[in-house]
């Protein structure tokens, strides 16, 4: 009954029914009541109510994505319909016309293109009709390729960190690259968050991607901390795909992989640089317009190294209750490396550097040591200076060749007085040697390890030639 249940009474014998639905059809019976309590038989009726409803078809709505010069084939099927019979379709592509006909004894009706063009692509409209009206598919025949899809979980994507920019390592798969035509180029935008206007470049594809490739893209240029938009579109020769947004983030790498590396201590966190647990004191972060009005005079330096005042770097205060021989260590983050030639004999060199300043009567000993992957406990000596170098900063070059991820160590040790003020600041990493005339600037300034190596060979040497008997 219309309001659900299977029975229901009128006094005129009439039914009435509003909305009338497909689900309602069916026999329905009519019965009178006793009347005035006479026991008089009771009569009924039979009614069938049959409900004329339009074709029900699927799909209702289908997309297609198909490359230029493919076939395609489209099928809207009948599920159900009353009248079946006498069901007539027709196909149009937009307002155009394609094909009628009526259904014979088939539940489905199809529609070929042998060879997809520009003038085949659009919305093709099946219209299956009877008596109460038409049940209608639509299909959207495209050459549009599918989004990128980003991946978010590359392994420290800020790849490059130096002073005041930074570059990301953007990477993407292709949804479904073999859908549509060959896909030849994606239009990359990119926009500072915030800002209106976008950049736009192409990035050139060769050959054919490969389902779940992972293609990678490096942004450089990027100015810290700020986040960017991007936006990413497959070009095919049907034209542009559908494209997918990001947004990127600068944050500083962790376990960087080494490319290149540059710290001036600018950063809130001081480029990942940690503090040693197990040393006497720590490294402070200073600059000449912050410091404290009573520091000791006589020591440290007057502006950062490029000769800013609001400049920062990193130094030891040994101004009491510090005594002499207690050490400040300060530890970078850790690098990890993938040398060119992992079976060659020789491993890749970086060239390690770093600005220093040792100002005062009382300067103690700046070490620097090699801390590689899995030696938490022996570490291997770099670089060594001690004693006043005068009120200015000294640059220091030296030549690494880590075989693992490796970290680096500072140690700054105070002399036997207050005026004893150590400082730091340029951190620099990168790939390939040091110019030769910076290794010989540092060695006759600095008297580094590498000089003092020389000179306990020669002791030996000249002991081994005492020892020889003579000819």
């Amino acid at each position: 009954m219309p309001d659900g249940s299977m029975q229901m009474e009128s006094y005129d014998g009439t039914l009435r029914i509003v909305n009338v639905s497909r689900e309602m059809s069916g026999m329905y019976r009519c019965q009178t009541s006793q009347y005035n309590g006479f026991n008089v038989k009771s009569r009924e009726a039979l009614v069938q109510l049959i409900v004329q409803y339009p074709p029900a078809v699927e799909p209702a709505f289908l997309e297609i994505r198909q490359g230029q010069e493919r076939s395609v084939t489209m099928s809207c099927r009948v599920l159900r319909a009353y009248p079946i019979r006498v069901l007539t379709y027709e196909w149009r592509l937009g307002n155009k016309l394609l094909r009628t006909g009526q259904f014979d004894s088939q539940e489905y009706t199809e529609y070929p293109v042998k060879s997809l063009s520009n003038e085949n692509y659009g919305v093709y409209n099946c219209s299956i009709i009877n008596e109460a009206g038409a049940g209608r598919c639509s299909f959207l025949v495209t050459g549009k390729a599918y989004a990128p899809e980003f991946y978010y979980d590359t392994y420290n994507p800020v790849w490059q960190n130096r002073h005041r920019v930074y570059s990301y390592s953007l990477q993407w798969t292709q949804m479904n690259p073999d859908a549509v035509d060959r896909i030849v180029a994606y239009r990359l935008g990119i926009r500072q968050a915030g800002q209106q206007r976008w950049w736009e470049q192409e990035i050139k594809i060769n050959g054919n991607i490969q389902k779940g490739e992972l293609i990678t893209y490096n942004l450089t240029e990027l100015i810290k901390p700020e986040a960017y938009e991007v936006r990413l579109t497959p070009l095919t020769k049907f034209g542009e795909g559908d494209s997918t947004i990001r947004v990127i983030k600068y944050s500083a790498p962790v376990n960087p992989h080494l490319r290149e590396f540059h710290c001036g201590f600018e950063d809130g966190n001081i480029c990942l640089f940690t503090q040693d647990d197990t040393d006497n004191f720590d490294w402070t972060k200073q600059s000449t317009a912050t410091r404290n009005t009573k520091y000791t005079p006589n020591t440290g330096p007057n502006a950062d190294r490029s000769g800013s005042k609001e400049g920062f770097y990193m130094y030891i205060e040994t101004s009491r209750p510090r005594l002499e021989g207690e050490k400040a260590r300060l530890l970078s983050p850790v690098f990890s490396i993938a040398p060119k030639n992992p079976y060659g004999p020789t491993n890749t060199a970086y060239c390690f550097s770093f600005f220093y300043h040792m100002y005062g009567q009382h300067i103690g000993v700046l070490n620097v040591y090699l801390r590689l992957k899995g030696q938490t406990t022996i570490e291997n000596p770099l670089w060594s200076s001690s004693g006043n170098k005068g009120q200015r900063w000294n640059e220091a070059h030296v030549n690494i060749y880590p075989i693992t991820s490796f970290q680096l160590i500072f140690e700054g040790i105070r002399g036997p007085g207050i005026e004893g003020d150590i400082a730091i600041d340029d951190v620099s990493i990168a790939e390939g040697e040091c110019a030769k005339q910076d290794l010989t600037t540092k060695n006759s300034v600095d008297g580094a390890v590498g000089i003092l190596v020389h000179i306990w060979l020669f002791p030996v040497i000249v002991l081994i030639s005492i020892l020889s008997p003579r000819r």
